[in-house]
């Protein structure tokens, strides 16, 4: 009977102890996220009211998904991703926890070659990987009258870092507005015929928003 009492006086210390353990990693995985979106125009929200940006309506995307999150604009409009590659260190703050990189339609409207673009790209990704920060990398692409050769290099470049520097791809940030015709997203796009309007960037935020989950749930997982 004495063993049958201290088996029983025992467990209740060690259901516990589990219960502690298990109370502490959940309460580890439910610590919201910090993620800087380091982008241009795009990422910014030109030309838009302040909640109709990339960054607040894909915030309001992630919470509604479920996720505990806090997106910083760190969207500077006209930047190049030599300006990103500028800003890199003082943006990778220590409460960041994972980055968004959405850079590289400047270099290509300026026509940079996008063998520096893909230079400054890796110095990107690189200090993110010294500050153990999950990226995002988002593509973007050349039109077709750059040339087959520039188009190639610009397109492929944002897979290849992908690769290199184990960081998730987006193949496209502007995948969401389904057409590269002017004509056919007329109704998505501002009248500078750049920019995308409210409603493009919801159907920008639809398609981006699970690989930025999946950033998340990488972020956690580290």
């Amino acid at each position: 009977m004495t063993t049958v009492t201290r088996q029983y006086g025992v467990r209740p210390v060690m259901s516990k102890a589990i219960a502690a353990l298990l109370l502490s990693v959940t309460a580890a995985f439910a610590e919201p996220v910090t993620i800087a979106a380091m982008g241009d125009s795009l990422t910014q929200g030109y030309g838009l009211q302040a909640e109709q940006g990339f960054v607040p309506q894909m915030q309001a995307w992630l919470e509604r998904n479920g996720a505990e999150v806090t997106l910083i604009n760190a969207g500077v409009s006209g930047d190049t991703t030599a300006g990103g590659l500028a800003r890199a260190a003082w943006t990778l703050t220590p409460e960041v926890d994972a980055m968004i990189v959405a850079l590289g339609g400047n270099d290509m409207l300026r026509g940079i070659d996008p063998a520096s673009s893909k230079e400054n790209l890796a110095g990107i990704l690189q200090a993110a990987v010294d500050q153990d920060v999950d990226v995002l990398l988002i593509g973007m692409q050349a039109p077709g009258n750059f040339g087959p050769e520039y188009k190639a290099a610009f397109d492929g470049m944002y897979a290849e870092l992908a690769d290199q520097y184990d960081a998730l791809l987006a193949p496209s940030f502007l995948e969401g507005l389904g057409s590269v015709d002017p004509a056919e997203v007329q109704g998505l796009i501002q009248a500078d015929g750049i920019h995308p309007n409210a409603k493009g960037v919801a159907l920008i935020v639809d398609v981006l928003g699970p690989y930025v989950l999946e950033l998340i749930a990488q972020s956690k997982g580290d």
